[in-house]
């Protein structure tokens, strides 16, 4: 009998150490849950903080294109400035080249109607002359 009754009692006292366990790694599951969310956190702040520096690299990276690509544009305007300055000095006063080049495009002008300018800048217009040329064709 007193082999049941310690028997009982060694039982008893697993028993309640079973359940003090169970109590323990509960207690130690919740701080580790609460451990590793913190470090979760931390991570997810350090992406956050990273993911906005990359962003931050990439407006200056589009504001430094966008001034070279500017600066660019206004090079490329003063070369046309330039050229169109030459070509106005050059045909200034030379109305014999200026007729020279009237000229050499006539040469490649081939069944096309050319109208010329009166005294008061107004063209002679011929519609009834082309009726006619297409009923000869």
């Amino acid at each position: 009998m007193k082999e049941i009754i310690i028997n009982i009692i060694i039982g008893l006292i697993g028993f309640v150490l079973l359940i003090a366990m169970l109590f323990g790694i509960g207690a130690l599951w919740s701080k580790y849950n609460v451990w590793s969310n913190g470090l979760a956190g931390e991570a997810e702040l350090k992406k956050a903080e990273w993911n906005r520096q990359i962003a931050v690299k990439e407006a200056l990276a589009k504001r430094d294109a966008a001034i070279s690509l500017a600066q660019a544009e206004i090079e490329r305007a003063k070369g046309v400035a330039a050229a169109n300055k030459i070509i106005g000095d050059s045909l200034k006063d030379n109305e014999g080249y200026l007729r020279y080049l009237w000229i050499d495009s006539l040469q490649h002008t081939n069944n096309q109607i050319i109208y010329v300018p009166t005294e008061s800048n107004l063209p002679v217009l011929e519609a009834g002359r082309l009726s006619r040329v297409k009923e000869e064709l």
